[in-house]
């Protein structure tokens, strides 16, 4: 299809009318539209379309229906019939009374080309710049980013559901691509085993009895494997995504131990990372956070946090649920001077902070970086006992460490911490070490053979680290991030209006273009709501949860 521009930007005169009448209070769609005009040109998205073909429906409009089908919670049907019947839908998008719309359709094959050019961050930058020219974005300040799961558009399914449904999904297939050849390689007990849906299977209550099932399934897709690689195998079978699928999870979880497919052990199983959870959804991945078990992915919002402005969110940004929040700082500060949308301070939770994010938030993008900091994490601070690192002298010049007991170190090293961060490896005589009198307050061992040692960020990170937690312990450091609270709100408005826990379309990227949507969709609604002098949401507290005495803390799971 090729891209059909849409008119001159001007709402028809009939459809101002009707829709003046008909919304004489007007509706967010209308306000929307009246205070900052047509948010998506065509010419926005028109690398997704080839110059030549049939004429598609204009993409500018197409973006906005789909940011609009967001902000009411609509399917793709009921946003199509929406386009078709309601006025003041029509008068957002700048249409005539009499037209007819789209075909449902359409919506999905529009999302197909946005996800596959990463399409869905320029929906959001239409919503900002449009923001920003009405005074309506105000980025120098604060900013607030947090994180949540979300769960795969697949169903969760157990170990043994989940390698007998790949082997379903390649059996189905291979089916539709080569009949014949798999009517002839079938074992005749597959057509038992494998015809159904596996949740109407029935699996075995004793673990030996599901032992030796997994075991047959696991025999049964090494030999389909077998068979789609042999030589006299038609050509193209080994290249369908569910085959690959098929062989990526048998290699996950099987091998061959004298001649025999066994399940493998945890030990010997890839890192979650890597490991696939569902024949479905092949991006997504299991995660655990506290007490949240999920298959799925991850999403961090950014949000600015300013009283006299709507808190509109800067920044969407989604990983696999694997990516761990600590390695997100410096994407998040990336993608965020893309936009121009920088901020002075960026308030975060326990997460994000490390050495490193403060020191290059700060070096690379002039933003004061603002988390909980790790504790020291060495015996001694454990213990709350002896000697920490606080005690010691560093002299950076001479790339010495001077004890409490005024020996210094001898030797200083570079060296990776276990999650691969370079640190420095001071480490002190056992000379010096074996015969002090606050051995035992400095070394955390028994072995007299086994010197004080310690590991230092470099200089830049081990003062950012010092000074952040310096700060930290202050009352008005405390008060001033309270601020970050707020961005819970955002979550849970992304959750119950958006739908935001789970993820309609399965990968990655589709995931990403569903989180960037949802991110321009509240925007919207909050710049309705700014318009409209709507006051923000209070946070609710149970009548009952209101008498707790002041200095009772709160109990643990409540809200």
């Amino acid at each position: 299809m090729s891209m059909r521009p849409a008119g001159d930007g001007e709402v028809p005169g009939e459809t101002v009318r009707v829709a003046r009448a008909a919304f004489p209070k007007g509706s967010l769609a209308i306000r929307l539209r009246d205070e900052l005009g047509v948010l998506f040109t065509d010419e926005q998205f028109a690398d997704l379309f080839p110059s030549r073909g049939r004429p598609a429906w204009s993409p500018g409009r197409l973006a906005l229906v789909l940011v609009l089908q967001f902000v009411e919670g609509l399917t793709d049907r009921q946003a199509a019939e929406a386009v078709r019947a309601r006025i003041d839908f029509k008068y957002a998008l700048g249409l005539e009374l009499d037209d007819p719309g789209f075909d449902f359709s359409v919506l999905s094959e529009f999302r197909d080309r946005l996800a596959g050019a990463d399409g869905g961050r320029g929906v959001l930058d239409g919503v900002l710049v449009a923001a920003r020219a009405k005074g309506l974005l105000k980025t120098a300040g604060r900013a607030r980013t947090d994180s949540t799961h979300v769960l795969s558009a697949a169903r969760e399914l157990n170990w043994l559901e989940m390698v007998a449904e790949t082997l379903r999904a390649a059996l189905n297939a291979l089916s539709r691509t080569a009949p014949d050849w798999l009517a002839g390689v079938s074992e005749p007990d597959w057509f038992q085993h494998y015809a159904t849906r596996i949740d109407d299977t029935r699996f075995p209550a004793s673990r030996a009895k599901r032992a030796e099932v997994a075991e047959r399934i696991g025999r049964d897709g090494m030999r389909l494997l077998a068979a789609v690689f042999a030589p006299d195998a038609p050509d193209g079978l080994r290249d369908l995504d569910e085959v690959e699928v098929l062989r990526q999870m048998w290699v996950q979880h099987f091998h061959l131990v004298e001649g025999e497919v066994r399940r493998r052990d945890p030990k010997d199983r890839p890192p979650g990372a890597m490991r696939l959870v569902t024949p479905y959804d092949t991006d997504a991945r299991g995660s655990v956070k506290r007490d949240t078990m999920w298959d799925g992915y991850k999403v961090h919002f950014t949000a600015t946090c300013e009283p006299d402005a709507p808190n509109l969110i800067t920044n969407v940004t989604t990983t696999l649920a694997t990516v761990q929040d600590r390695s997100m700082a410096e994407t998040i500060h990336t993608q965020l001077a893309a936009r121009d949308c920088l901020p002075v301070e960026h308030w975060v939770d326990a997460g994000y902070p490390t050495a490193p994010a403060l020191v290059s938030a700060r070096r690379d993008h002039g933003i004061a970086l603002h988390g909980p900091i790790q504790a020291d994490n060495s015996a001694q601070a454990s213990a709350d006992s002896g000697f920490t690192q606080d005690a010691f002298t560093i002299d950076w010049d001479s790339q010495q460490a001077t004890c409490p007991g005024g020996q210094t170190s001898t030797t200083w090293s570079e060296r990776l911490s276990q999650r691969g961060q370079p640190v420095l490896r001071v480490v002190f005589s056992v000379s010096d070490c074996r015969p002090c009198t606050m051995r035992q307050a400095c070394i955390n061992t028994p072995n007299t053979k086994r010197p004080r040692e310690l590991r230092l960020r470099h200089h830049d990170e081990y003062h950012a680290l010092q000074r952040a937690r310096t700060e930290q312990q202050t009352e008005a450091w405390k008060e001033r991030y309270k601020v970050r609270a707020g961005v819970e709100g955002t979550m849970s408005q992304a959750v119950q209006r958006c739908g935001l826990r789970r993820s309609r379309y399965r990968g990655l990227s589709k995931t990403g273009l569903q989180h960037q949507l949802t991110g321009a969709a509240i925007n919207l609604a909050r710049i309705d709501a700014h318009l409209t002098h709507t006051p923000r949401a209070r946070t609710r507290t149970s009548h009952f949860a209101a008498l707790r005495p002041a200095d009772q803390g709160t109990v643990s799971g409540a809200k």
